[in-house]
């Protein structure tokens, strides 16, 4: 398989799961073993999680500005503190494998998902306990085969946090750990002195898909969220647990 392809292969799987309640690192483990490329080039790592970042910023671009116009710093603050249980917990856990509990963290996934079909819909914004709580739920999802988008979702379902304002804080509240992870990545990258093994011009191309691809995922996630149809993906999660555990 060329390095195009593999590279195509994973900036789409990373644009698509980031924000689908699939769990893209659970899914970018199992990718990587299929196609044959367990130890790709952090570099690509890095700039496949920005592209995806950029996503978030272009989907939700009237959101930030209308933040930073109206100096909404009590959402910010919020977002800040939604992003320090994922932050402290992910320091202790950076770089350990937990790719062996996939097919059960696959399951739990699935049910949470299929859980929220029993939810009302809620009409509450999000305080800042309900931000902590968000927070910690986020936390949850540094286990492969956990989905970020499907806890926090979930958990602002539960606090009565209508589907809209749901995803927009779920979404607006990754940017602080994907960033963080970022910039880890970046800081091992440089210690380790090591030159990336794919061109920077597939390294560039990755970076656009994984950005499109995402953007028109969580597209598609929020019309599903606004639908009610969020629980979707559980059935789904569960039957790669099976298959993850056979």
């Amino acid at each position: 398989m060329t390095q195009f392809i593999q590279v195509t292969i994973l900036s789409l799987v990373q644009g698509v799961a980031e924000f689908l309640p699939i769990s893209s690192s659970g899914h970018l483990v199992i990718c990587k073993k299929i196609i044959g490329m367990d130890d790709p080039s952090m570099m690509l790592d890095i700039f496949l999680h920005a592209g995806t970042l950029l996503a978030v910023f272009l989907f939700y671009r009237h959101v930030i500005f209308r933040i930073l116009a109206r100096r909404e710093w009590s959402y910010v603050f919020k977002i800040a503190l939604s992003a320090v249980p994922a932050g402290v917990i992910g320091l202790f856990l950076y770089e350990r494998d937990f790719s062996f509990l996939m097919s059960w963290a696959y399951l739990f996934t699935g049910l949470v998902l299929i859980s929220t079909c029993f939810l009302p819909r809620g009409k509450d914004r999000v305080t800042f306990p309900k931000a902590w709580v968000i927070g910690v739920a986020q936390a949850l999802a540094l286990l492969p085969g956990i989905s970020r988008s499907g806890m926090t979702i979930t958990a602002g379902r539960l606090l009565k946090v209508s589907p809209e304002k749901c995803a927009e804080f779920s979404f607006l509240m990754s940017a602080p750990p994907i960033i963080g992870a970022t910039l880890l990545e970046l800081i091992s990258s440089i210690n380790q002195s090591s030159e990336t093994s794919v061109s920077w011009a597939l390294v560039l191309y990755g970076t656009i898909l994984a950005g499109v691809s995402g953007y028109f995922s969580l597209k598609l996630l929020v019309r599903l969220l606004g639908a009610g149809r969020f629980w979707y993906f559980g059935p789904y999660c569960i039957i790669l647990a099976v298959y993850l555990a056979l």
